[in-house]
């Protein structure tokens, strides 16, 4: 007989093979609309189907009689060896999805070995996630705020907690439409109404840990009662040009992170004006619909800015073998959002561990089965865009 496992977050984390379990598992634990802020996107859901179903049709093609009795996973970002070619995206509200929240992702972001981006709308200070994660890489977003002085605040907050890297969004001028949310009620922080209660009676563990643990309070700002596109059109700055990307630089000396980017004009336009690495994203899917594919950007974008700058990726990817596509492509590491989140969701701590672990071992496998020994052997030659 199996040995019974008493833990019932070891149990659960368990049975997750791949972040498709963790993605299962976390929506059976969490309230719905919570759910589906992390999981949905704005308006049709194409954007975020499209580059699903890119990913899901990349064909590998490998060379086998290789010697891979050993593999490496590790790369360099911005001058420093991370372990694995992955990353962790900023985030709001995340103590919302599990109490434990930024601190747990930091925590495991650093035992993992990778940076771990804290959002300027997150649910933990900047000055608290450095104490909780004191030798992990932390990295601040920022969204530029309409407030440029609070911007300014944010970024020597930053470096006087020691934060390595900056990542600046640039792709929310105005929020997206998140129909799931506007349909579910959901607003920040979560209202109590006859759906939701009937929701925390399905949900006990979730209510119980929100209702009894620290109240969420927001990193950076003091509080709100809205929807998050209300939010975005009332803090965020829409006339922000790439001029202000001087801006940024007067106030932050450290590596620049252009996160957004959605063309290779436009690569070209922030690593011109000083970015040390830029991150092809549509947000997710979570802005505007109908978006490019930001994988199929990467070889040109390597190729137009990759002797000058990084060359991040994210949007749909939810295994190590997607990771593998990019970096063949070109891409220096992917950088990753759900994945981490239904961890977190499935099982807090133990759950981001889980998500980190998965993906290590489904990239040393990916890589074996290509016959490539490291991430750096990866080429071109290795995979086929559909």
């Amino acid at each position: 007989m199996r040995p019974v496992e008493l833990d019932p977050v070891a149990r659960r984390l368990s049975r997750a093979y791949t972040i498709g379990d963790l993605r299962r598992i976390a929506r059976g634990r969490t309230p719905r609309s919570i759910f589906d802020y992390v999981d949905g996107a704005a308006e049709a859901e194409i954007s975020i189907r499209r580059a699903r179903r890119v990913l899901r049709d990349v064909e590998f093609r490998p060379s086998v009689l290789r010697d891979v009795g050993t593999v490496d996973l590790g790369t360099d970002l911005l001058g420093r060896r991370a372990q694995a070619p992955f990353l962790y995206a900023p985030t709001g509200f995340t103590r919302m999805m599990q109490h434990e929240g930024e601190s747990a992702v930091a925590r495991s972001a650093a035992r993992t070995g990778v940076p771990y981006t804290l959002s300027t709308m997150g649910t933990t200070s900047i000055e608290d996630l450095a104490a909780a994660a004191p030798e992990g890489r932390n990295w601040f977003g920022l969204y530029v705020w309409k407030d440029r002085a609070a911007a300014e605040e944010l970024m020597d907050r930053a470096r006087a907690a020691g934060y390595e890297a900056l990542v600046i969004t640039v792709d929310v001028p105005v929020g997206g439409a998140r129909l799931r949310d506007n349909r579910n009620g959901f607003s920040i922080p979560p209202t109590l109404t006859a759906r939701t209660i009937l929701d925390g009676a399905l949900h006990p563990s979730w209510w119980l840990n929100f209702l009894t643990t620290e109240p969420l309070r927001f990193a950076t700002l003091d509080s709100w009662q809205g929807t998050i596109e209300e939010l975005a059109s009332h803090m965020f700055d829409p006339t922000v040009e790439l001029d202000d990307l001087a801006w940024v630089r007067a106030h932050w000396d450290g590596p620049l992170v252009v996160k957004g980017v959605q063309t290779v004009a436009d690569a070209e336009r922030v690593v011109g004006a000083g970015a040390d690495a830029v991150v092809l994203s549509n947000h997710g899917g979570r802005q505007l619909d109908r978006a490019p594919v930001p994988l199929t950007l990467v070889p040109e974008t390597v190729a137009a800015v990759g002797d000058r700058a990084e060359v991040y990726v994210d949007t749909g990817f939810g295994s190590g073998a997607d990771i593998v596509a990019a970096l063949a492509l070109g891409a220096k590491a992917v950088m990753l959002g759900r994945a981490y989140l239904y961890g977190l969701m499935a099982g807090g701590e133990r759950g981001v561990n889980r998500a980190g672990q998965i993906l290590t071992t489904e990239i040393a496998r990916t890589l074996r089965l290509l016959g490539v020994r490291s991430v750096d052997q990866l080429t071109p030659d290795h995979v086929r865009l559909p």
